[in-house]
This record gives C-alpha cells, sequence and structure tokens, in this order.
C-alpha cells in the first residue's frame, strides 16, 4: 500500500504540473515552460525538434550511433539530456578508441558537428580525414575542400548510415521503446543495437557464392 500511495502521490505531482504548463500556455502565451512535462507515463520523454516539414517535433530520447565498416554498430549511446550536436563529435572519437584500441582513419556527420575546434580536435587525436561539412562559411579554400573525393565520400558514408537509422526503427522496433523508464529506454536501444550486430556479422561471416 506504501508504494501504491507513492506512485499515486508522483502521478498526482505530475498531473498538478500538466495544470500549470497549460494554464500558463492558454492565459499567458508562454510555450517555453520550464521542465515541461510531455508525458503523465514517461516523464523523461523529450521533445525533439527535427525541422522536417511533415514531422517538425519529435517525442523520445536522442539516441548516438556510430557505424564502422560492414554495417557494423561500434558504439550507441542514449542521453537523458539532449546535448548540442557540436559537443559530441570529440567524445564519440574518444569512445571509439577505447572500443577498438585506436581512433579511425577517417569520420564523416552532418553540418550539426562542424566547429573549427572540433575539426583541428579530431585531426590532433589522429584522424585522418574529417568530412563534416561547414555551412556557413563563404571561404573558397573551404568550398574546394569539400569538393574533394575523400570528403564527398565522407559524406555518401554519412547518407548511407541514415539508413542503419530507418533499419533500427523497422526492423527492430527502435520507433517506439516498449520498456518502462529511462533504464528501459537504454536497454530497448541495446538489445536492437545487438539484433542488427548480429545479422550484420553473420552476412560477413557466412560463406560467399563462388
Amino acid at each position: 500500500m506504501r508504494g501504491l500511495g507513492e506512485r499515486l502521490e508522483a502521478m498526482a505531482e505530475q498531473v498538478r504540473r500538466v495544470v500549470r504548463q497549460t494554464k500558463a500556455r492558454i492565459f499567458a502565451g508562454v510555450t517555453k515552460f520550464p521542465d515541461k512535462l510531455v508525458s503523465l507515463f514517461e516523464p523523461h520523454t523529450e521533445i525533439i525538434r527535427k525541422g522536417k516539414a511533415g514531422k517538425p517535433n519529435e517525442f523520445g530520447k536522442l539516441v548516438q550511433l556510430q557505424e564502422a565498416e560492414n554495417q557494423i554498430i561500434t558504439y550507441y549511446e542514449v542521453f537523458e539530456e539532449r546535448p548540442a550536436d557540436q559537443t559530441l563529435l570529440l567524445p564519440a572519437i574518444a569512445a571509439q578508441q577505447r572500443r577498438l584500441g585506436r581512433v579511425p582513419q577517417s569520420i564523416a556527420g552532418d553540418a550539426g558537428f562542424y566547429s573549427q575546434a572540433n575539426e583541428q580536435g579530431a585531426r590532433l587525436l589522429g584522424v585522418k580525414y574529417v568530412s563534416i561539412p561547414n555551412r556557413s562559411t563563404r571561404s573558397a579554400e573551404r568550398k574546394k575542400l569539400e569538393k574533394q573525393r575523400w570528403f564527398k565520400r565522407g559524406q555518401k558514408w554519412r547518407t548511407g548510415c541514415e539508413g542503419r537509422i530507418s533499419v533500427l526503427k523497422r526492423r527492430h522496433g527502435l520507433v517506439r521503446c516498449r520498456y518502462r523508464g529511462m533504464d528501459g529506454m537504454k536497454r530497448w536501444v541495446g538489445l536492437g543495437v545487438i539484433a542488427d550486430n548480429l545479422i550484420n556479422i553473420g552476412r560477413r561471416l557466412s560463406p560467399q557464392p563462388a
């Protein structure tokens, strides 16, 4: 009974939070309410703004995936609070080094990961090729660099990695978590990554037709 009472009190407080933020939006026009609650049953849920015309906002948690050759996911992380993309690049390289004992020869990412500090930091860590576009540059030298074959090859690789996300959602159910809580979210993503890696490792190791 004590446990049930604690859960009911927690739910009651969450309902009061929803009432407060609803009143603030309707009567005061406040759209950026601090600690906005978007789910009573999964209070850790965040609003993720994607900027897509058909789906500008999504609800859940930001997941980072790192993919190597043969479509193998070498690292993943589910963030409790969404970080800025620029803060993720150098820790991602460090995570790769911890897992595999060396830094990757080349890395690729979208424009959200770009900063001069990130690019320089990646090279200092030993990355030879950094394929991350700088959308705000007017430098002819930079534009020339981004037209080089290795840079374009890196961006093609990144585009292919987008397909890995779609496969995880479609084949392994990552479009919606079936477990409860933040720990359940991390477990669900991890199981999807393991399942997909097993499939791709099996394909790689299976005998090829002559």
